[in-house]
């Protein structure tokens, strides 16, 4: 259960990161939450396999750093890719 701790500092941290990063409009409301949860819940279970507890402030740590490190490079990249996608459909149709 305490997994769950984790899951929504993410979430909240992918949710920071889409309301910061620009072109909101071009990628879907969910995409930086589940990234951050995801990223966080994958450092979670693996610190405490490790024997990290939830007292420790290293666990507290890694969880708020690896979904932002997660967040704030996947978004841009994926935001990227559809900005080039979209200039090369423009190109193709000659608009």
């Amino acid at each position: 259960m305490q997994i769950l701790l984790g899951l929504i500092v993410g979430a909240v941290v992918g949710l920071a990161a889409h309301v910061v990063l620009p072109h909101r409009q071009l990628r879907g409301a969910a995409l930086a939450p589940f990234a951050g949860a995801a990223s966080a819940a994958i450092v979670w279970t693996a610190l405490t396999w490790a024997g990290l507890g939830i007292d420790s402030p290293v666990l507290w740590l890694v969880v708020v750093l690896a979904p932002a490190a997660t967040t704030f490079s996947l978004v841009p990249a994926i935001t990227r890719a559809r900005l080039n996608r979209d200039a090369a459909d423009r190109a193709e149709l000659g608009i």
